[in-house]
């Protein structure tokens, strides 16, 4: 597809809208798709996928342009795209707006921003920091460069409704093609980017958008059916789902966040999936965690944190965070392992999970508070999915039991 002036008068006021004043890329996004129904899923996919390539690589591109910050009058905003079709290896059109784009100027800008990392790989330069002193910069390198591809769709097939082999070919017959990944057991890749939420497979409730990461999480909690679990910080359900499938949808679910209107996209996903054994409970006071003290057999803390192992999937995050958000997330951590592990009963299980690739919001927090509470818990087992080494979102999880 190319760029025409409607498209372009479509995308800017978007681009603005996440990187000025700050709307998540995915809400902007599924806002303009669903003004713009009669798009085919060809246009839809180009304009969902353009607008987060650009949002991906904004610093970069504005450095391609000579600038440090953004200038969202029309003129330039041309240049910008102008900027994201070169750094593609694409032609320009002869389109008028691209006139007075200097082709050779912008080549040897996009030369010299590639000889600093936090402009090649389009990050701000306080979280770059942050990053690699935390990790390292021999690690945090290619783990950033992975960061910057455009993430895989990934399926998991909901088992209490088809098989992985059933769900393949379901798809195939609306011309879908998928393909087994190893890291998960029931996660499906799709090689050619498509429009799965418009199938039959997906109305009927057959499988969830779900990266191969995010799925190792819940069987790593070791659920079985006929069990009492607490799914304490769900969002909209991604991994309560996926417990229920592994409890064979026997046994109960309590699923908890702060935010009402993400446990109401729980309900309506749990109801298409066929999973009846779970039930919503928002947190509105401490009460609704002491209320259950002791009642678990396991627990998921799929906490709060910064998002830095899913940036392929969230762009723009980097954008927003400042670095009160890091300490701020750290704290909700710390406030949740000092009080949410008492609903696990005694001989039960806990799973402490982050989307994040720092140590600090992960491996750490779980350090301190295993050091404060040596006598009741204990670590069975830890592990880590990175980006570049596992080649999809990064994730931490571990795995403990609580003795008495």
């Amino acid at each position: 597809m190319t760029f025409n002036q409607n498209f372009v008068d479509i995308l800017f006021p978007a681009l603005r809208e996440i990187t000025e004043n700050g709307r998540f890329a995915d809400r902007v996004i599924e806002n303009v798709l669903r003004t713009y129904k009669r798009w085919s899923d060809e246009e839809r996919s180009f304009f969902a996928e353009t607008t987060y390539e650009i949002v991906r690589h904004w610093r970069l591109l504005w450095a391609m342009l000579g600038r440090e910050t953004a200038v969202y009058d029309e003129r330039t905003l041309w240049k910008l795209l102008a900027a994201y079709l070169v750094l593609k290896g694409e032609k320009l059109s002869r389109r008028p707006e691209f006139k007075e784009v200097n082709l050779e100027t912008m080549h040897r800008k996009l030369d010299a921003a590639m000889e600093k990392r936090s402009i090649r790989e389009s990050i701000p330069e306080w979280l770059d920091e942050v990053a690699e002193s935390e990790l390292g910069e021999k690690r945090w390198e290619p783990v950033l460069h992975a960061l910057n591809e455009q993430p895989h769709v990934v399926l998991r097939a909901n088992l209490l409704k088809t098989t992985k082999e059933k769900l393949q070919k379901e798809l195939l017959k609306e011309e879908i093609r998928t393909v087994p990944v190893k890291l998960a057991s029931d996660a499906l890749v799709l090689p050619e980017r498509a429009n799965v939420f418009r199938t039959t497979a997906f109305k009927n409730g057959l499988f969830e958008v779900q990266d191969a990461g995010s799925q190792t999480i819940a069987p790593f909690l070791k659920v079985e059916p006929g069990m009492r679990v607490v799914d304490a910080c769900a969002g909209s359900g991604g991994k309560t789902l996926h417990l229920a499938a592994l409890m064979q949808n026997k046994g109960r679910i309590i699923a908890m966040d702060t935010f009402e209107r993400k446990l109401e996209d729980l309900r309506k996903r749990a109801s298409r999936a066929g999973a009846d054994i779970i039930e919503t409970r928002a947190i509105t006071s401490t009460k609704a965690i002491k209320r259950l003290s002791g009642q678990a057999d396991r627990l998921l803390l799929d906490v709060p944190c910064s998002g830095l192992g899913v940036l392929k999937r969230n762009p723009d995050t980097k954008w927003k965070l400042q670095p009160e958000d890091i300490n701020k997330v750290r704290k909700i951590q710390a406030e949740i392992l000092a009080s949410y592990p008492n609903m696990v009963k005694p001989g039960g299980l806990m799973v402490y999970a982050t989307c994040s690739v720092l140590p600090s919001e992960s491996e750490e927090q779980v350090r301190n508070f295993l050091k404060n509470n040596s006598s009741n818990w204990e670590m069975l087992e830890e592990k880590r999915l990175w980006p570049d080494t596992d080649g999809f979102d990064g994730f931490y999880m571990a795995l403990l039991k609580r003795k008495a």
